[in-house]
């Protein structure tokens, strides 16, 4: 079993990584149209598939949100339902459901800390190997 989820997160980070359109990987070397501005965007993916079996609740992912996410990016965030599969090493299809954070915040260490210190507290709380973050500049108007 943790072979399976070592392996579907290690699928995970190559998809993402791979589809990533080349100026993601730059600085902000465009400029903003008119209105827009530069920012981070972070993305967090987050298994809901518990090690022993189960997964984690809405609840335990409310809870999870209040107390870890909410204090380090006060200023909005965004939440989506997601699911993932992977093939594993036999060929068998497997299958997770998901949440997908996006955060938009100034770019810098900070903001990549915070994320960081999300993943391991999700690592801990639900027994997790690993949450694919993802981080791409892009412009935004509020």
């Amino acid at each position: 079993m943790a072979s399976s989820i070592l392996y579907i997160h290690t699928v995970l980070v190559l998809v993402v990584v791979l589809l990533l359109p080349a100026p993601a990987l730059q600085a902000e070397t465009e400029p903003c149209p008119p209105g827009f501005e530069h920012y981070a965007e972070y993305r967090m993916f987050f298994g809901r598939g518990k090690p022993g079996g189960g997964t984690v609740s809405d609840g335990e992912w409310r809870d999870f949100l209040a107390a870890e996410v909410t204090p380090r990016f006060p200023d909005g965030l965004t939440v989506v339902d997601a699911g993932g599969q992977w093939r594993d090493s036999k060929g068998a299809v497997g299958r997770e459901g998901a949440k997908l954070l996006l955060v938009l915040a100034e770019p810098g260490p900070d903001a990549v800390r915070r994320t960081e210190e999300i993943a391991e507290a999700y690592k801990r709380a639900f027994d997790q190997q690993s949450v694919l973050r993802a981080v791409e500049t892009v412009c935004a108007a509020f």
